[in-house]
């Protein structure tokens, strides 16, 4: 495997999970704006998963399509971060989550948009416009939660002690990425750490939040050495059409 695929892999796996568990709130949001703002940001990520999982298919060579890569692998070929797989559990988890992602994914379509890479500086140039739109409803309703109700600081804070060991595994190094920044096509992901605590710490201050004292990092998604159980099962819902019925077309 190339380490360009690999990369494409990577980032088109985070938006259709992401995307994926986001779409679970569709009918289900605690109030209509929220769950049409959820959908909305759904759409996005599947949108961009197209474009990341299409040039993915491209530099493989062998055939298949985004909606191959998309639906017809199993769990250990899939390269998301583990956050972005757990459980929606609350709507303040998923507001967290979502947080988290953004402030690293602002920052880090806004370095591929100067990619050697033409086609990924032309998917960040289109993708990172979302992102920030994102980023600033997520961050706006993390800190109207936080610093909301007693009890909506609570699910608030539950939801940043849950997720926060595994919020950072976006941004370690491995050997993809050292070679991937050789080839100037990305910058190693932990160049952007200091820039998502920048956003980071102070939302978490004006939502009266505290962070973690804790260095503890969840690894193994993007490498696709570990997940957790909660992707199996939800690649079964996500996938089943396209399993039960090889070669579907609408």
């Amino acid at each position: 495997m190339s380490a360009l695929f690999e990369f494409l892999l990577r980032q088109g796996d985070n938006t259709l999970v992401l995307g994926h568990r986001t779409s679970e709130w569709c009918g289900t949001a605690p109030a209509l704006e929220e769950d049409i703002a959820l959908a909305n940001t759904a759409l996005d990520l599947i949108g961009q998963t197209q474009l990341w999982l299409g040039y993915a298919a491209q530099v493989e060579d062998k055939g298949r399509s985004a909606n191959d890569l998309a639906f017809l692998r199993d769990v250990y070929d899939f390269k998301n971060v583990l956050m972005l797989e757990t459980p929606n559990h609350d709507f303040g988890r998923t507001i967290m989550r979502q947080f988290l992602f953004d402030a690293f994914q602002v920052h880090w379509l806004t370095a591929l948009t100067d990619s050697k890479d033409s086609h990924i500086s032309e998917i960040a140039i289109k993708s990172v416009k979302e992102a920030k739109y994102h980023l600033e409803r997520s961050r706006d309703t993390v800190i109207a939660l936080g610093d909301g109700t007693e009890k909506s600081n609570v699910i608030m804070q539950s939801a940043l002690e849950y997720l926060w060991p595994y919020a950072r595994e976006i941004m370690s190094d491995d050997a993809v990425d050292e070679e991937i920044a050789s080839l100037e096509i990305a910058p190693l992901p932990s160049t952007i750490h200091e820039s998502w605590l920048q956003i980071v710490e102070p939302t978490m201050r004006d939502a009266c939040l505290k962070i973690p004292d804790s260095n503890f990092v969840h690894n193994g998604g993007k490498t696709g050495l570990r997940h957790t159980e909660h992707l199996g099962h939800m690649l079964a819902t996500m996938q089943v059409l396209q399993r039960s019925y090889p070669g579907v077309t609408w």
